[in-house]
């Protein structure tokens, strides 16, 4: 069965008026950890077993580091060096806090002189974003406003990454699944709220008397 595309309203409800780094990181962070929960649903869809404990976490982290990324990546060519800087850094915080509020509620506190949840999650950030460091963009074709496209290499690691997250018999076939489904559903809902978000452009009105949503 074929899972339906993510859709996710990333429009300011207010258009017009610029909107500080730190604003648009903490937009940014409700949908990316969005993104990374739609994506352990999907697996699970896909029928790989990612059981509610610590390594459902540790698959959610490895998720949230790959799309800290390819945001950082995509601000980079949006802000100045200042500017993109202070939205990654608010970004992580705000994911950090998230994932901790999350992670003790299900989990409980840490044990004593552990670090926190969120230290641990920040950790892996300045660890990890290093090693998607040395990957580049996809040089096939591209919606030029699309921005950042992360490259076969880059997408292939997080699949490795999230391979000691899942049981041994799902190993096999989690970097194809993420390659394949994954990866490209996750990143094309950044691209597009990314760009969204940034764009000033007011939304066109709404018509009147139609209902939904």
């Amino acid at each position: 069965m074929t899972t339906p595309a993510m859709r996710i309203k990333s429009h300011w409800f207010k258009p017009g008026a610029g909107k500080s780094a730190a604003e648009q990181a903490s937009a940014m962070a409700f949908i990316v950890f969005r993104v990374a929960q739609n994506m352990l649903k999907r697996m699970r869809g896909a029928h790989f077993d990612i059981d509610a404990g610590p390594l459902y976490f540790a698959f959610l982290r490895e998720v949230l580091v790959f799309l800290v990324t390819v945001t950082d990546r995509i601000a980079h060519a949006r802000l100045d060096a200042q500017a993109r800087s202070e939205f990654t850094v608010a970004l992580v915080r705000h994911l950090a806090r998230t994932l901790q509020e999350n992670e003790h509620d299900l989990l409980g506190p840490v044990a004593a002189g552990a670090p926190s949840y969120a230290d641990t999650f920040v950790d892996l950030v300045n660890e990890v974003t290093q090693h998607y460091a040395e990957f580049g963009a996809d040089p096939g074709p591209a919606d030029a406003t699309a921005g950042f496209q992360p490259d076969f290499a880059f997408v292939r690691y997080l699949g490795h990454r999230l391979e000691p997250t899942l049981p041994e018999k799902d190993r096999l076939w989690v970097i194809e699944q993420v390659m394949a489904a994954e990866a490209p559903e996750a990143v094309s809902v950044v691209q597009r709220s990314m760009r969204d978000l940034f764009d000033p452009a007011p939304r066109p009105a709404r018509r009147a008397g139609v209902s939904g949503e």
